[in-house]
C-alpha cells in the first residue's frame, strides 16, 4: 500500500501534534490529510508571500475546515514580494508565466523561509512533526530536495537545542513526500484515497482568475499527475 510509505518508523499517537505548511494545492493538501488520518492534531500554516495566485489561500482555508484542523493560521509575509523584486514570475505580475519549468519560476529560498517560521511555531506548541508538500517530481526546485530538508532539519533543531535537551519541547522531524521517495502522482493517489473528490477543490494554478488556467507549469504538472495516477481530472480549467 502506498500509504505505508509514510510510516517511516515514526510512532503515531493521537496526543501528538503536526505543523503542516499548506498552500491549497494537491501536494500539501494530501500531506495534511495524511497526518490527520494518522491521529495527529493538525496545526496548519498558509503563507501570503505576495504571490499572484491568492486563490490558493482561500482554498487552503477551506481544506483546513474540511479535515478538521485544530488550528489554521494565514501568515502575512507579503513584504517578501518587495524583497524578491523581479527575480521570479510568481510574485512579479509584469512577467509572462511559462508553461514549462524555467528558472524564473523559482522563488528564492521560499520553502526555507516558510519552514523556518513554521519550525518556530512547532517548537512553541511542542509539535513533533513539521511537514511540507515537496515531492520527488519537484527536484528542479532546490528547496524541495531531500538533502535540503535534511540539512535544514538539523540546523533548525540545533537552533533551539538547549530547550530540546532540557525537554522543554521535543525536537522536530522535518518531513516531506520527497524524503519518503514519493512523486507527485504517487502523492495524488494517497491524497485521493483520503480526500476523495475534495482533491478537485485544490488550487495549483500560478495565476489568478475564477478558474485555473490550465496552461502554466503548475497546471500542466497537475494534469500530468492525474494522468500518471490514472485518476480522472475533473478540475475546471479556463
Amino acid at each position: 500500500m502506498l500509504g505505508q510509505a509514510f510510516e517511516g518508523g515514526l510512532k503515531v499517537s493521537s496526543n501528538k501534534s503536526a505543523v503542516v505548511i499548506v498552500s491549497g494545492g494537491l501536494d500539501s493538501s494530501g500531506v495534511a490529510s495524511y497526518w490527520k488520518k494518522q491521529g495527529y492534531s493538525l496545526h496548519l500554516l498558509t503563507f501570503n508571500y505576495g504571490q499572484r495566485a491568492t486563490q490558493e489561500i482561500s482554498r487552503a482555508i477551506e481544506l483546513g475546515k474540511d479535515i478538521g484542523a485544530a488550528d489554521h493560521r494565514v501568515i502575512d509575509i507579503s513584504f517578501m514580494k518587495e524583497l524578491y523584486g523581479k527575480t521570479n514570475v510568481l510574485t512579479d505580475v509584469t512577467k509572462q508565466m511559462p508553461s514549462h519549468f524555467q528558472s524564473n519560476i523559482i522563488v528564492p529560498l521560499r520553502n526555507g523561509v516558510f519552514l523556518t517560521i513554521a519550525a518556530a511555531h512547532a517548537f512553541s506548541i511542542g509539535a513533533e512533526i513539521l511537514a511540507y508538500g515537496a515531492h520527488l517530481s519537484d527536484q528542479p526546485y532546490p528547496d524541495c530536495r531531500p538533502e535540503f530538508a535534511k540539512l535544514l532539519s538539523a540546523a533548525l533543531n540545533l537552533g533551539d537545542i538547549d530547550a530540546i535537551d532540557s525537554k522543554a519541547h521535543p525536537s522536530i522531524t522535518l518531513w516531506s513526500p520527497a524524503i519518503e521517495g514519493l512523486t507527485k502522482d504517487q502523492m495524488l493517489k494517497i491524497s485521493y484515497s483520503i480526500l476523495g473528490k475534495s482533491v478537485y477543490r485544490t488550487w495549483s494554478c500560478y495565476l489568478g482568475g475564477e478558474t485555473q488556467c490550465g496552461r502554466c507549469e503548475s497546471c500542466n504538472n497537475r494534469k500530468m499527475a492525474f494522468e500518471l495516477a490514472r485518476i480522472p481530472d475533473l478540475t475546471a480549467y479556463s
